[in-house]
């Protein structure tokens, strides 16, 4: 009768070691979790400048010819890390669309990012986002349209710390990219 009595208290306390090993091992409970990345040392980051702007010529290749793209528009996609080291999110913005010579002039602000949640942008790509050519509908990877081109390359303007980006030139092209 003994016996009965403390085999659920038995079954209780080995339910509760066993739940106990469940919680520490899937990283809940107290300590570091290995697990996680640690965050990176800020003041060792190259950060973009406040103000830059991004340029660059987009093209219509259809057959043998390479003609500029009219109505063209790039996605520039950059990354930051907020004000305790950790990466965040990816955001965009879209280029207007190119003008009759394929020619393209984003300019991005990270005053506002910095300002109100203590962001700074690491680094910055580029991608082809859309055309509106009818003949050349299809975004190719030349000089990394599709898979994204980083922006390095860059010249001040004047005296002021404004960056002037150059990318490209990116093609888009009549027929769906072969992978």
């Amino acid at each position: 009768m003994a016996l009965r009595k403390s085999y659920p208290d038995l079954l209780t306390l080995y339910l509760l070691l066993l739940l106990s090993h469940v919680i520490v091992a899937s990283g809940y409970g107290y300590g570091p979790n290995p697990n996680t990345e640690m965050p990176r040392n800020i003041e060792k980051e190259k950060f973009f400048p406040r103000v830059f702007s991004v340029q660059g010529v987009v093209y219509c290749k259809s057959a043998s010819k390479v003609l500029p793209l009219k109505g063209g528009v790039m996605r520039i996609t950059c990354l930051g890390i907020d004000k305790y080291g950790y990466e965040t999110a990816p955001f965009s913005k879209l280029s207007r669309p190119t003008d009759a010579n394929g020619y393209f002039l984003t300019k991005l602000s990270s005053q506002l990012l910095r300002d109100v949640g203590g962001l700074n942008i690491t680094h910055c790509n580029a991608f082809l986002h859309t055309s509106r050519h009818k003949i050349c509908p299809f975004a190719t990877d030349f000089n990394r349209g599709l898979s994204g081109a980083p922006l390095s390359a860059y010249r001040t303007l004047g005296s002021t710390d404004m960056r002037l980006y150059s990318i490209g030139p990116f093609i888009y092209g009549s027929n769906p990219p072969q992978f």
